[in-house]
């Protein structure tokens, strides 16, 4: 079998009249992104060096001087710590499958740190990758080169929700086939070599739950090798059972979320520090702004509103007012249940606005008449399913009245309710299909992980405290789109 070749240094060329400097500080920035230990700038004539790991630079060194592929290889041997003819560093010289061209620079980067720090003999490992730069590609490639090394005995991939668990299955089984299997509450999969399963059908979701499934379908230590896809999203309560009792297997954590984040929240802040306690600094990292640079991330325009009464709040005198009653019953409401004074945070899930959810709605669908039409696909992320419901019908009125004045024909479920509730199975139409399903009114469902590439709004009429929430919500536009003409 031939051998993957393994980046470990890059060198930037620049005119035989140019000083070989020139090129140097430029090569730094190549050679962070290609995650190698060695950076060279040459004109042709002299070379200058700068390593990586200890910071030390050479300058205006002859060019016949520049070190042979033995001094490098022995040289990165050694910075590695490793040895590339020892058993544990044999997945790192598996070709990839597909070639050289079915994967970008940052992911072999990747795929290159998290092998070598198993190499090293680490069991442990986080990567932190934009949304949309293809973290599942990543942990397929690594269990893939793990598995044609003779490494692989067992394999879980643990997701937080059904819609991942079949993306993963999906991309897995068209690497191992057969191998690979969905775990269900019927179907534990026990003759699978790769299992892909969710928090909740394992019963690890939540604190109070038992973890019964896992315990009793798959023994300690039962796995050799563990991917939790999207860490951030665990809180790390009940699920930490599978990597306990798994504590010999490889255990390789994958988030979209930044490591250092502005203006993160104590759960924010909890979540993070637990991911870096346990697994460590990340191995490898691609931010979104990067990915954007690269041309592989959609560049986003943040446009900003504010409704005129939510930095007043709303007070009882004017709620009794206006003869409020009871979303359920429709009865009027008791005065003595109604708040002194509602901020804008309950807005939607306490108390529900009629009028601010119109004049919201109007003003987004006014912005779409403005920056390309209405049947742009766009997400919007609201308090509650009933503030899902009641943005889904008014942006389907304001709709209607639109195509009754143009005297155009109105495309099917313009807009719809996509929550836990109902609506999910719409999610494909949302994706796959032109013509209908252009407006998901949601809360959580659509948060992080769902592969939606022609979405171009992701809309927030909702208040998000968390930066990591934030972060994974507006993931859902950033991927490309060239089918439909999407760069941004």
């Amino acid at each position: 079998m031939p051998q993957q070749p393994i980046a470990v240094a890059v060198i930037e060329a620049k005119r035989d009249d140019d000083p070989p400097t020139l090129g140097l500080e430029q090569a730094k920035i190549y050679g962070k992104r290609l995650r190698v230990p060695f950076v060279f700038s040459s004109n042709g004539h002299l070379y200058c060096e700068y390593a990586v790991e200890t910071g030390e630079t050479r300058l205006h060194v002859p060019l016949a001087k520049f070190p042979t592929p033995d001094e490098l290889l022995a040289r990165y041997h050694r910075v590695r710590g490793i040895t590339l003819t020892s058993k544990a560093a044999q997945p790192l010289l598996v070709p990839y499958r597909g070639g050289e061209s079915g994967r970008r620079y940052y992911q072999d980067a990747a795929i290159r740190a998290t092998l070598e720090k198993i190499a090293r003999g680490g069991t442990r490992a986080l990567l932190s990758l934009a949304t949309g730069a293809g973290k599942t590609y990543i942990a397929v490639q690594i269990l893939k080169k793990i598995a044609d090394a003779g490494q692989l005995r067992r394999a879980l991939f643990l997701v937080d929700r059904d819609e991942l668990r079949s993306q993963a299955l999906g991309a897995l089984q068209n690497v191992f086939q057969s191998n690979a299997a969905e775990v269900s509450g019927n179907h534990p999969e026990p003759n699978a070599r790769i299992l892909i399963a969710t928090y909740q059908t394992l019963d690890i979701a939540n604190e109070d739950d038992t973890g019964n499934f896992l315990t009793q379908h798959y023994p300690e230590n039962y796995f050799s090798h563990i991917i939790i896809d999207e860490c951030h999203r665990s809180a790390w309560n009940k699920w930490s059972l599978v990597l306990t009792r798994n504590a010999d297997a490889i255990q390789i954590s994958l988030t979209a979320t930044p490591r250092q984040i502005e203006g993160e929240t104590d759960e924010d802040k909890l979540v993070t520090a637990n991911n870096l306690k346990y697994f460590g600094e990340p191995v490898y990292e691609y931010s979104l702004a990067q990915g954007i640079d690269d041309g592989y991330l959609a560049a986003c325009e943040v446009v900003q509103r504010e409704v005129d009464i939510d930095p007043r709040g709303v007070t009882r005198t004017e709620i009794l007012k206006r003869g409020a009653t009871d979303a359920i019953t429709g009865e009027n409401v008791d005065p003595k249940d109604v708040r002194k004074k509602y901020k804008a945070t309950s807005f939607e899930a306490r108390l529900m606005l009629p009028e601010r959810v119109r004049a919201m709605c109007k003003d987004l669908f006014n912005h779409l008449l403005a920056t390309g039409g209405p049947h742009q696909k766009t997400i919007i992320f609201c308090a509650r399913e009933t503030h899902a419901s009641d943005v889904a019908a008014e942006m389907g009125n304001i709709y209607a009245e639109f195509c009754r004045t143009a005297q155009i024909a109105p495309k099917e479920y313009f807009a719809f309710e996509c929550t836990g509730i109902q609506g999910s199975e719409h999610l494909a139409d949302l994706r796959g299909l032109r013509n209908s399903h252009f407006v998901a009114c949601t809360v959580d469902l659509l948060t992080t992980g769902v592969d939606v590439p022609n979405v171009r709004n992701i809309v927030f009429f909702k208040y998000v405290d968390s930066p990591i929430a934030f972060h994974q919500m507006i993931g859902r536009g950033t991927r490309l789109d060239p089918e439909s003409g999407k760069l941004m």
